[in-house]
């Protein structure tokens, strides 16, 4: 370097300043990124759902329009016995049954769903579900097995007219 010259280089204060905008931007953008993260597993699982619907149209049209008699769910994929997950797998597939957000039911059990057994062996033309008065888009046959998702219903359920959907439709005081 001549004398007189410098070399002019980042001051404290500038570098401060700089950490400082940065840590503001990562403070904004890691909420949004977690915030779209859970949006798009919660529009995967209602994906799953409506896939498993269906496969569950395919059953039906080959068992008659006659509801499976299966068990809600299974603590343990060695248990025995009808269970959703693997009677409608040739219809659906098995990944279908995985929810995105389910971090261990899938795992140990084979499925993130719930069948509802209050349905097993009816005629789908004559489904009934607390007050629902027979309308099928207020029946629920498959759930969520826990409510792991964000936000209010933390549930999903696959609804007798095969819609998915985050809203509870159902209930006891109609």
């Amino acid at each position: 370097m001549k004398p007189g010259s410098f070399h002019r280089g980042f001051t404290l204060t500038e570098l401060l300043v700089t950490l400082a905008i940065i840590a503001a931007l990562v403070a904004i953008a890691v909420p949004v990124g977690l915030s779209v993260r859970r949006k798009s597993q919660r529009a995967a699982c209602i994906s799953n759902l409506k896939q498993i619907g269906v496969g569950l149209e395919s059953y039906l049209q080959d068992h008659g329009q006659i509801m499976p008699e299966w068990q809600a769910g299974r603590k343990s994929k060695s248990e025995a016995g009808p269970v959703m997950e693997t009677e409608l797998e040739p219809y659906v597939g098995e990944n279908n049954f995985h929810c995105p957000t389910d971090a261990k039911e899938f795992a140990r059990s084979g499925s993130s769903y719930l069948w509802n057994t209050t349905q097993n062996g009816r005629n789908r033309n004559n489904l009934v579900f607390f007050a629902s008065g027979g309308e099928v888009g207020k029946i629920p046959l498959i759930s969520d097995k826990e409510g792991w998702h964000s936000g209010s219903p933390t549930v999903n359920f696959l609804y007798a007219d095969l819609s998915a959907s985050t809203q509870v439709h159902f209930g006891v005081d109609e």
